[in-house]
């Protein structure tokens, strides 16, 4: 259940992501322009001021940080680096001055500092990131886990299922979704020792319909799949250059020929613009790391404002929501039975 009366305090890594802290900044402005809520920007005020318009300037509170951990820094490292920003951040949220914290800095010092500063809730053993993923029925897929754990074992993946039925429910608002667990065929016997051993497990999820193949990510049989975070991280990162070749080809093949040309033309607006929304990243702005005890939203590094503007609106989402309180009373009243 989403409650909007909830007031929200999110803490926005100003200084994560690859362009800077324009985009970052434009994106809380936009956020701050249709949604009710109290942003913290976290990095280097005089850059901060630098692309916060007076009028906006009062309505933000400013943490300084000095520091930044760059992409291609080791993730082991944040723990040590107190004055990054990304540290700054997800401290408000364990000290409480902060319901959420969304960062597009380093994905793997965020889920580190979130899991290891904020904590895991009690009864759960690794956290998720979880994404959505389009299908046929313009409605989303939720993937979970996409990288946060590579090495699973069959207690983790009937967490994730647990956190997704819960996410599915309380945040995007479905009354009974459909929970499948990523195998490489749909009979009960198919999978490899960690999906056979999961199996039995996963049954205990009210929602759990059983295995599921890749293809039915996109076409809406289910609304959660559960899968370790190595093949989930190479499930998202392949749909995405599906994705990005698909409209490639199809540029190239509308260029050869002048047919192609004018129906393009005529379906531009309504054709392409809704397939380009359906895929587009920035429509969901990033992806929830599921598990732990608050809210941490991780967004691509790449990201532009509207990304960030969705990132936001994501932790609002999540913050007014039961999801954490739920996910618990599912675990216990199942305590016991996947141990």
């Amino acid at each position: 259940m989403i409650h909007p009366e909830r007031e929200v305090t999110v803490a926005i890594d100003a200084m994560g992501g690859d362009f800077g802290p324009e985009p970052i900044i434009e994106g809380c402005i936009q956020a701050m322009d249709e949604r009710k809520f109290r942003p913290i920007l976290v990095g280097d005020r005089d850059a901060i001021l630098s692309y916060m318009p007076q009028y906006y300037v009062e309505q933000v509170e400013i943490v300084e940080a000095s520091d930044v951990i760059d992409m291609h820094e080791q993730a082991t490292n944040a723990l040590k680096r107190k004055d990054s920003s990304i540290y700054k951040a997800v401290e408000l949220v364990r000290e409480g001055k902060a319901d959420a914290v969304v960062s597009a800095g380093h994905s793997g010092a965020t889920m580190t500092l979130a899991t290891l500063r904020i904590g895991r809730l009690p009864h759960i053993s690794k956290p998720a990131l979880a994404t959505l993923m389009p299908n046929v029925h313009e409605t989303k897929t939720l993937v979970l886990d996409v990288g946060a754990v590579v090495d699973c074992k069959p207690r983790n993946l009937y967490e994730f299922g647990v956190m997704g039925e819960v996410y599915a429910k309380e945040v995007m608002g479905l009354e009974a979704p459909r929970v499948g667990l990523l195998s490489n065929g749909e009979e009960d016997s198919k999978g490899n020792e960690l999906t056979k051993e999961a199996f039995p497990l996963m049954k205990e999820i009210p929602g759990f319909v059983g295995n599921v193949e890749g293809r039915d990510v996109f076409n809406g049989t289910v609304d959660v799949v559960v899968t370790d975070g190595f093949t989930g991280n190479i499930l998202l990162k392949a749909s995405e250059g599906v994705a990005d070749a698909i409209f490639t080809l199809m540029k190239e093949q509308i260029r050869k020929s002048l047919p192609a040309k004018i129906g393009a033309l005529l379906m531009k607006k309504k054709v392409f613009a809704r397939l380009k929304k359906q895929v587009d990243y920035a429509e969901y702005g990033g992806a929830p790391l599921l598990g732990i005890d608050g809210c941490a939203i991780v967004s691509h590094g790449s990201s532009n404002a509207k990304a960030i503007k969705n990132a936001i609106f994501q932790a609002i989402r999540f913050s007014r929501s039961d999801v954490n309180k739920e996910i618990e009373a599912l675990l216990l009243a199942h305590n016991g039975k996947s141990a």
